[in-house]
């Protein structure tokens, strides 16, 4: 048993490296190539720091371990929400000037209710997943639009001063992602064994480690990346990252663990933890949208709200567990 936590705590150690050497590489590599900050921004740092949710979730449905793939992609959503966002705020508070965010978050509501849908009748089926992929990708061409129509959004100015400090030529960016990618793949598998296996020992079901050890440890890299923009004062870049992964999360990595094995939900999940989802994502389209012309604020309060919030959660989760023992 020594060897599977070892395997946990050295997968999740190695995932968190790799990831961030991974979005390095990818964004430096992006801006070498031309592409414009407001895309790096919304695209290229958004599935770098979602890269280990893909491949968690990948590698167990593909193991037939349903538990962790769901659980992983949307307890990483509950994480980014509530403990990310929440942590974030406390040290400083966030504001949403960025209109190109203020569109994602109704995007990421929406997305939302679907995934509620399809998940409602206890099955995620190959044509579901295959929806999502192509939802997925009519995002990727609404940011491609929006990219051309608003050059100037705040977040294309905060990425930009960011790359700026960047010095890495073409050649060393590119080793980055592949380096970034194979340890990710490698740390990946490490993370999955080990879960599962601790998981077994201790009787407690996949989806409640996917909930938890696995969605706090693939999360990681975005509480990394949006504390050091909230530190620069890069607050779009702080919250735009939390949003960009929830939207590859909730299409991207369920649709690609959906494709791989369709999946049968656990009644636990839809009980539990979807509405938690759902409640959590329509709270951060309230308190970061703003109104009337207003830029959203998440101010301490609402940051301290947000990390009580998933410790309760997290409570009522090892009670839930507990009671099923």
């Amino acid at each position: 048993m020594i060897f599977y936590f070892l395997s946990v705590v050295f997968g999740l150690m190695l995932l968190v490296w790799s990831a961030d050497r991974f979005v390095e590489g990818s964004a430096v590599t992006a801006k070498h190539l031309g592409m414009p900050p407001l895309l790096i921004g919304m695209i290229i740092v958004g599935f770098g720091t979602s890269a280990p949710e893909m491949l968690v979730s990948a590698l167990s449905a593909a193991d037939g371990n349903e538990g962790i793939a769901l659980g992983n992609a949307y307890g990483s959503n509950i994480c980014n929400i509530a403990l990310i966002l929440g942590i974030t705020a406390l040290i400083k508070p966030i504001l949403v000037k960025s209109e190109i965010l203020k569109k994602e978050l109704p995007v990421l509501a929406l997305v939302t209710l679907v995934a509620v849908f399809q998940l409602m009748d206890g099955m995620l089926t190959r044509f579901e997943a295959a929806f999502l992929m192509c939802a997925f990708l009519g995002l990727l061409i609404w940011s491609l639009f929006q990219q051309k129509t608003v050059s100037s959004d705040t977040l294309a100015v905060e990425v930009g001063n960011s790359l700026e400090n960047q010095t890495l030529s073409l050649r060393k960016a590119v080793v980055l992602i592949v380096t970034g990618l194979i340890l990710l793949i490698l740390s990946s598998q490490m993370l999955v064994t080990g879960s599962v296996e601790i998981a077994k020992f201790f009787g407690v079901s996949d989806l409640m480690i996917g909930l938890t050890i696995v969605a706090v440890g693939t999360s990681l890299p975005e509480l990394a990346a949006s504390i050091m923009a909230a530190r620069r004062n890069e607050h779009d870049i702080a919250i735009g990252n939390i949003i960009g992964s929830n939207l590859f999360n909730t299409m991207a990595v369920v649709g690609i663990a959906g494709l791989i094995h369709p999946m049968s939900i656990d009644p636990r999940f839809l009980s539990r933890d979807l509405p938690v989802v759902a409640g959590l994502t329509f709270s951060l389209f309230v308190i970061g949208y703003g109104f009337r012309g207003q830029p959203g604020i998440i101010n301490r309060f609402e940051g301290f709200a947000l990390l009580l919030s998933y410790i309760l959660y997290i409570g009522w989760l090892i009670a839930s567990q507990t009671n099923a023992i």
